[in-house]
């Protein structure tokens, strides 16, 4: 978490809009702090000489304030874009960095700009134009995401054996069948198992039900079934750690490669999210609307009344029955296995 203490009131005011308001992650708002600050460091530097010898870190940002501001032009942030592309290093704290922001980058920096000078016009009005309503942003490479086939799915679910068999059944079968977040399956809680379906905490505090299929209603049973009853403040956690404590990201991240691995999948491919994509894509193989898909996930652009009220339960029920993989039973347990080192330690 960054520190603010220093950011001019005007920054604060922005941040804590995102924050409170827009309900925005931490991760987000600090992101959108560090982007504005280095932006005011190298306008000061460039509009006054006596600064010209310092680093951009050396450069307080305290005194920006709106007559700061209004003197920002269009030509300023394309100036700025430049020094991004050509000269800001992409690894700050390495001295064998490279220098120049690729073009996703460098528009992630724009939308902040962008997000910034709107709030200024639109939401406080303390500008009555915006000076970068017409900037363009970077042209970006689409790629399309990486995901598992049918077959390599069903090969990394019978691959699951071992220590912890149920629990880590359980969760890749909830990201190959819902499309879960990381952030969102660690957050589970033991309330939000109701019959058939999931309550889910998505970005920007956004809760959505996901339905379970059969495949999710028998791996959380068979897991349910063993997971051990435990006292503290993570209690109610669904996934638990070998230390009694609600799974962490580390743990998921390990026990995902670990039975990529041995389904004979690339486990330097793949990953969590791209379980997720691998969700996402087999409903829409299987004939489900792609608004049904997107509402699964939980894509915050389709997250407004209007779009939802399009898509009722039942094209839900449907969208959770169609992935092939919802009829997928956990294997049986062997009575002898090897001993797994426990991924655990370094969760």
């Amino acid at each position: 978490m960054s520190d603010y203490s220093q950011a001019p009131e005007i920054l604060r005011d922005f941040l804590s809009y995102h924050e409170t308001i827009k309900a925005h992650s931490q991760k987000t708002v600090d992101e959108y702090y560090l982007d504005l600050r280095n932006f005011f460091r190298y306008l000061k530097r460039q509009k006054n000489p006596s600064l010209k010898s310092l680093e951009l870190d050396e450069i307080s940002i305290s005194d920006v304030n709106m007559s700061f501001v209004k003197q920002i032009t269009l030509t300023d942030v394309y100036d700025y874009m430049t020094y991004l592309s050509r000269d800001r290093a992409q690894h700050q704290n390495s001295p064998d960095t490279e220098y120049g922001l690729n073009a996703a980058s460098r528009a992630r920096k724009i939308a902040t700009l962008r997000s910034f000078f709107n709030y200024l016009t639109n939401k406080k009005h303390l500008l009555d134009v915006n000076p970068i309503k017409d900037l363009d942003t970077p042209k970006t490479m689409k790629t399309l995401p990486k995901y598992l086939t049918l077959d390599e799915s069903v090969s990394l679910l019978e691959s699951v054996d071992g220590k912890n068999r149920e629990r880590d059944f359980c969760i890749l079968t909830l990201f190959l069948n819902c499309g879960l977040r990381i952030s969102e399956l660690i957050g589970l809680n033991m309330g939000d198992v109701q019959d058939d379906a999931l309550r889910v905490l998505g970005k920007g505090s956004k809760v959505r039900i996901v339905y379970l299929n059969d495949a999710c209603k028998s791996a959380l049973q068979e897991y349910l079934a063993v997971r051990r009853p435990i006292t503290g403040k993570d209690r109610n956690a669904l996934f638990l750690s070998s230390r009694n404590e609600r799974i962490g990201r580390t743990t998921v991240h390990a026990l995902v490669k670990k039975h990529l691995a041995q389904a004979g999948l690339d486990s330097a491919a793949y990953s969590s999210h791209k379980l997720r994509h691998t969700a996402a894509t087999l409903m829409l193989q299987n004939g489900v609307d792609v608004k049904a898909v997107q509402e699964v996930l939980g894509h915050e652009h389709l997250n407004t009344t209007e779009i939802y009220t399009h898509i009722d339960n039942d094209a839900l029920r449907v969208a959770a029955r169609a992935n092939p993989l919802s009829r997928m039973k956990p294997a049986k347990k062997v009575k002898s296995v090897p001993q797994d080192t426990d991924l655990d330690d370094n969760d």
